[in-house]
């Protein structure tokens, strides 16, 4: 069934990068965001919103309609002096949206290259990586209220941003991202004081590196790091590092020297390292059945296989626990949970 702007497809398999067996009653494809709200209107009030299925965890393998974004539409907008304002719909997969703005000469994003999904997903995760988080590059996002039916852009401040958090993310079945600004620079401000990446771009006789050394840098070091999900199913770092009070890390530090701790953005508060503290449980490279933790790094849970959605969240909720029982510290999980909470 078809509809000005969205196409409506009975019994869909549902991508995600899990490569877990979910299916929808109903898959709506959305080639015109302005017919998104439409679209949600039809697929019904429990409909799911699907991006590139990058960080979804589907407990349940049978849902009754979702609704996907595949608009790709990029505008240029006004210079304003140092900054340069771009809009992306929702359906723009992230990478090709940070290489086209790095081709454009619009500068910020490069230390988030490779990471996957889509535009729309992006501010709703507060995506981050390598010492730089999206909602410092994002001036408006236009939003769709399933309850209001309203759909206007929302400022900085209404977005609730936070460490992987977002007013989108505390209630993801009321709001839909149509569009986002991103403010990106006109002149490179380059970001290079996260670990590994000094590094990284040393060992490839950079000296005076450009934003596009930079994302090349990244890229390379995810690639090592992280498994691909075309290879082998996961969502890449499935956990946040975890923000607990800055005495708290320091008895953690005192206890355990080699123990990383970064600035969370408030003096009184410090970010762990999730990986290190599942590491320091014994985690990497175990397996149960079919889920199991990446060998190449223990952030990452993976499918071998034939795992259900059901088996990796038992493990990631047997992970959490070793963690809280050791170090006293409670870790979350960054991909969102169909069909179960946390």
């Amino acid at each position: 069934m078809s509809s000005p702007g969205f196409t409506a497809l009975p019994d869909q398999p549902l991508a995600n990068s899990f490569a877990l067996p979910a299916r929808a009653c109903c898959l709506y494809q959305v080639d015109d965001v302005d017919a998104l709200p439409e679209a949600l209107r039809q697929a019904g009030s429990t409909a799911l919103m699907l991006g590139g299925g990058s960080n979804l965890l589907f407990v349940t393998e049978q849902i009754d309609s979702a609704v996907q974004v595949l608009d790709k539409r990029i505008e240029m907008s006004e210079n304003h002096g140092e900054r340069i304002s771009i809009t992306a719909s929702a359906g723009v997969i992230w990478h090709a949206f940070v290489m086209h703005c790095l081709a454009a000469g619009a500068y910020g994003l490069e230390n988030l290259a490779l990471i996957p999904g889509t535009v729309g997903a992006a501010p709703i995760q507060n995506i981050g990586a390598y010492g730089v988080e999206v909602m410092d590059l994002i001036e408006q996002v236009q939003v769709h209220d399933r309850h209001s039916g309203q759909t206007r852009w929302w400022s900085h401040a209404e977005c609730g941003f936070s460490y992987r958090d977002s007013a989108f993310k505390a209630d993801p079945q009321r709001y839909a991202v149509l569009r986002v600004k991103f403010r990106l620079w006109r002149q490179p401000r380059l970001q290079l004081a996260y670990a590994g990446l000094d590094t990284e771009l040393a060992r490839a006789g950079i000296r005076t590196p450009t934003p596009q050394d930079v994302a090349a840098a990244v890229i390379r070091i995810r690639q090592r790091k992280l498994p691909d999900p075309q290879r082998i199913g996961n969502a890449g770092s499935f956990f946040k590092n975890p923000i607990v009070p800055q005495s708290k890390a320091d008895a953690l530090r005192a206890q355990y020297p080699n123990l990383p701790v970064f600035p969370a953005g408030q003096s009184d508060f410090g970010k762990l390292s999730a990986a290190w503290l599942i590491d320091q449980c014994g985690w990497k490279g175990k397996r149960q059945g079919d889920a199991g933790v990446s060998a190449e790094h223990a952030l990452v849970l993976v499918n071998h296989g034939a795992a259900r959605g059901s088996e990796l969240l038992a493990l990631a909720r047997e992970i959490a626990a070793s963690v809280a029982t050791r170090f006293g510290v409670a870790i979350e999980p960054e991909p969102r949970l169909i069909g179960a909470h946390w």
